[in-house]
């Protein structure tokens, strides 16, 4: 299902480059495209709404704003059930990319980054081959994404 903005029809939905490199693809629920951020040290899933042009969370329409919020809800749930001990970030911030994404990532005392925000820390550890097929499989199953590909 494709998503536009309103008097964007012929402009589709484009996955900005940038997140494209950084992550690899879960799948997708209603409204977003779901992505795991490509660094083995996080469990650190990505939103991003299937509406193109979109910059800012007041850009899409109420309805649209009330399914990312379920998303966000949905996807924050099973991080916590993952790890309940763990503290949940949940941020947008698009200083680097423009397209609306939203970062879900588990953090707790002793990550590379703790106490400070995981953006710009280090460079990441990227996953690798079978790992990476496996934590795609691992994450669609616990997201109820199964079946999908990369």
């Amino acid at each position: 299902m494709r998503y536009n903005k309103p008097g964007s029809e012929s402009n589709p939905f484009v996955l900005d480059q940038r997140l494209a490199h950084d992550c690899l693809r879960l799948g997708a629920m209603q409204l977003s495209e779901v992505l795991l951020f490509d660094d083995s040290r996080y469990d650190w899933l990505v939103l991003v709404p299937k509406v193109a042009d979109v910059v800012e969370f007041l850009d899409l329409p109420a309805a649209q704003q009330q399914q990312l919020a379920l998303e966000i809800q949905h996807v924050s749930q099973k991080l916590k059930q993952w790890r309940p001990q763990a503290k949940l970030n949940v941020g947008a911030l698009g200083n680097v990319v423009s397209q609306l994404h939203v970062h879900l990532l588990l953090r707790e005392p002793g990550d590379p980054a703790w106490p400070g925000p995981v953006w710009g820390h280090s460079a990441a550890l990227r996953h690798t081959g079978q790992h990476a097929q496996e934590r795609c499989a691992v994450w669609r199953q616990r997201l109820g994404l199964t079946g999908e590909r990369d």
